[in-house]
């Protein structure tokens, strides 16, 4: 069956005068994909989503949004939901008077009660914005972005100043949403929830999409890693590629056979491989690459 494409960029460039922030980025997110857009400082994710999100026109090429352009906010507005880093919440409103609100401005229908329960702020009901912690503060963010059930949900760095256990509800909320066909794009720092949750990555730098694909997809050419400290005055059979915190570090693209060969190594000679570790590439070891420069 087709898959419906909710975002779409081609040959999508933003300039600030002479500085080009975003350049040539071609972007594709179907319904139902939970798309995490990752990058350095300055990478462009920011004016990329402003584009998207319809607050600014690209300099060239195209964007479409939901089928038509995001700038259309009589068209639009209704049907996504966008959570801020930071959000202008009137301080002197209460909770629930606050999503009330949104969900007016949204043009969608909800329950305040009901979603205040889904991101456990029922006790904060009547309690006034400017008294809610900052957790609780970005919990309401959420709610308001997610108010109606929105065909698509942009979520800016979401768990920022949540605790586990609220970090993991939120994201069982965004799975559920997905199920129920809604579309998210999000931008976090923690790597490994863009890891876990997110269905394909884009991984920006220098205002370029440098590398897109399922987390499978991204590490499958990357090399592997094995760590381990280094026995005193041994001859390791394998090539150090670095060091770490005490640890020798071999970089590998034959994880399973040279894990073997240092294995067979130490039994022959009784040596012993503390902290030994060995482990595929990760989203971690991607973002290094983009920050010094392997995939500038």
């Amino acid at each position: 069956m087709p898959t419906e494409t909710v975002v779409s960029a081609t040959n999508f460039s933003y300039r600030y005068g002479d500085f080009t922030a975003v350049q040539g980025l071609d972007l594709a997110v179907a319904r139902g994909e939970v798309y995490a857009l990752l990058g350095t400082n300055g990478a462009g994710k920011t004016t990329t989503l402003e584009v998207i999100e319809g607050h600014r026109r690209p300099t060239s090429g195209s964007v479409s949004v939901l089928g038509g352009d995001p700038t259309d906010r009589r068209r639009i507005r209704p049907r996504v939901g966008i959570m801020l880093q930071e959000s202008g919440f009137a301080g002197e409103l209460s909770t629930i008077e606050s999503l009330r609100l949104a969900g007016r401005l949204s043009g969608r229908d909800d329950s305040a009660d009901e979603l205040l329960d889904t991101v456990d702020l029922r006790s904060k009901a009547e309690t006034r914005v400017v008294q809610l912690s900052g957790g609780e503060k970005r919990r309401l963010d959420f709610a308001m972005a997610i108010w109606g059930a929105p065909e698509l949900v942009f979520l800016d760095e979401p768990t920022t100043g949540l605790d586990p256990t609220a970090r993991e509800a939120l994201w069982e909320v965004v799975g559920d949403l997905r199920d129920q066909g809604t579309t998210v794009i999000l931008t976090t720092h923690y790597l490994e929830e863009a890891q876990r949750y997110a269905d394909r990555i884009g991984l920006m730098h220098g205002g370029v999409l440098q590398r897109e694909g399922t987390l499978a997809e991204l590490v499958a050419a990357e090399p592997s890693h094995i760590r381990f400290v280094a026995p005193p005055g041994a001859d390791l059979p394998l090539p150090i590629s670095s060091t770490e915190h005490g640890l020798v570090v071999v970089t590998t693209d034959d994880l399973q056979g040279d894990l073997t060969a240092l294995l067979a190594w130490a039994d022959r000679g009784n040596h012993r491989l503390d902290q030994l570790s060995a482990a595929s590439s990760s989203l971690d070891d991607l973002f290094r690459d983009l920050t010094t420069g392997a995939h500038s």
